[in-house]
């Protein structure tokens, strides 16, 4: 494998869409003919999960679980969740938080889980998860060795 890659919740959306943009399917099938292992982490689905049953999107849900099923997926276990709260305190104390102190906060979660499976974070959300772990802005993700534009 040339890469590891976590999907943070919003390519993981865009991916599980029944009826993706041509240019994610694009992304996501040069990813793969890349030889990237594509990673869905516990934190992501949760996030799009919730979202999918309250909005009643019973065919991205089916997307998702066929994604999970045929992609690397990874659990959250105790010791993530020890590096996530150690993570969520570095970031109060630089005065940098990623989300209101009251909340869980799923990127510091997502950045625990990133570290721990030595991966890069594919996302939106560059701001708050760089301060942690390596992360690109999906969409600007390339992968030249799979010949897909």
């Amino acid at each position: 494998m040339s890469e590891r890659i976590l999907l943070d919740t919003g390519p993981l959306g865009e991916v599980a869409h029944p009826r993706a943009a041509k240019a994610t399917a694009q992304w996501f099938i040069a990813m793969l003919r890349a030889d990237c292992e594509v990673i869905v982490p516990e934190i992501a689905d949760y996030e799009l999960r919730r979202n999918l049953i309250l909005e009643g999107l019973h065919e991205s849900l089916q997307r998702l679980d066929q994604i999970k099923s045929e992609l690397t997926y990874l659990p959250i276990e105790t010791s993530m969740m020890l590096e996530a709260a150690r993570l969520w305190a570095q970031a109060r104390q630089h005065g940098k938080p990623t989300a209101d102190k009251h909340a869980l906060d799923g990127d510091a979660i997502l950045a625990a889980q990133a570290k721990f499976a030595g991966a890069i974070v594919a996302t939106d959300n560059i701001g708050h998860l760089d301060q942690f772990v390596e992360t690109r802005k999906w969409r600007d993700m390339g992968f030249p060795r799979s010949g897909v534009p």
